[in-house]
């Protein structure tokens, strides 16, 4: 597996990473085999991945938990990166956004506790609190550095002034934003201010919650807890409507003697040497595919052509309901 630095700040990781939300949550029916789960995790180690994605949101806890007990025989050998961010109900239902320096700390105190480690390579705020000044966060990430329990600092989904004022207090190891050709949103600001400030970015999302494998079509039924059910961007009449990007995904790949994800991913490994997707799945098989992705060359001409093609795609749908929009920092 190639390898890759995060901005400036020297954390080395896996060219691909891997996000484990959907083994606790969001897309359908959770597996029922926690254990197979472990294997897979084990598996991605393995075969060469370091980069492994989690939160406290996910589960809620048990995400981490996960996560924790399976990597515990190379933890020295992997980059665990998990985040802070929302508030909790008395039941333990995501309730709001929290970043106050307390439960920050409260936070990461749990993290490290359910993850079964002493240091949290790569903490996030998970989403930008309103209520509390970007300076505030930064300064008690920094406190969390000094004290040992975490190795570096990271936003996700903030905006670029947002970015540069942490930056400034404590340096800013990496974003974590979707970005895909399905959203390609951080092009506009994003990925220049990070550029400038020697930041990572660490695409969510990067097939476009599976849209961007071809294997989703307008008569797809998603199950009972699948998030895409909800999405604005998922409708039959938007996935009818943004075929044509899947489809120009699926010419490429034919030429490469490839898969649509394997492209997907090969452009967004091509836009930066910064840039660290982390795609997420269930299934070995799945796996596999996508960190072949590493071996497919796209050259100046295919990315090109790629470019000039989704320039002229008008894709159908938000990115996400009115209500989950609020929590988006522009």
């Amino acid at each position: 597996m190639d390898k890759r630095i995060l901005g400036s700040s020297g954390l080395e990781v896996s060219a691909i990473g891997f996000g484990c939300m959907g083994m606790s949550q969001a897309f359908g029916p959770n597996p029922g085999d926690r254990g197979q789960m472990m294997d897979l995790l084990r598996a991605a180690v393995d075969r060469g991945v370091t980069l492994f994605d989690t939160a406290e949101v996910y589960g809620p806890f048990v995400n981490e938990e996960l996560v924790g007990e399976a990597l515990a025989p190379v933890r020295d050998q992997v980059v665990i990166a998990t985040k802070f961010g929302f508030a909790f109900d008395a039941d333990g239902r995501q309730a709001g956004v929290s970043s106050r320096p307390d439960a920050i700390r409260a936070a990461v105190d749990g993290s490290l506790r359910r993850l079964g480690t002493d240091r949290i390579d790569l903490l996030y705020q998970h989403r930008v609190d309103p209520q509390v000044p970007i300076e505030d966060v930064a300064g008690t990430v920094a406190e969390l550095v000094t004290a040992g329990k975490v190795a570096h600092f990271g936003l996700s989904e903030a905006g670029a002034r947002t970015i540069a004022r942490a930056h400034a207090v404590h340096p800013v190891t990496a974003l974590q934003s979707e970005y895909s050709l399905f959203w390609r949103e951080p092009e506009t600001e994003i990925i220049a201010t990070l550029e400038r400030l020697g930041i990572g970015l660490v695409p969510f999302s990067p097939l476009g919650r599976g849209f961007l494998t071809g294997r989703i079509s307008a008569d797809t039924q998603f199950d009972t807890g699948d998030i895409r059910a909800s999405l604005p961007r998922f409708t039959p009449e938007a996935r009818a409507a943004n075929q044509v990007l899947v489809d120009l995904l699926g010419r490429i790949a034919a030429a490469k003697n490839a898969t649509p994800a394997q492209i997907a991913l090969a452009w967004l490994l091509a836009q930066k040497p910064w840039i660290v997707p982390i795609p997420g799945t269930r299934r070995l098989e799945r796996l596999e595919e996508n960190l072949a992705a590493t071996d497919v060359r796209l050259s100046a001409d295919d990315l090109a052509e790629i470019g000039a093609a989704a320039a002229d795609i008008t894709l159908e749908g938000e990115r996400y309901p009115e209500a989950m929009q609020r929590f988006i920092d522009r």
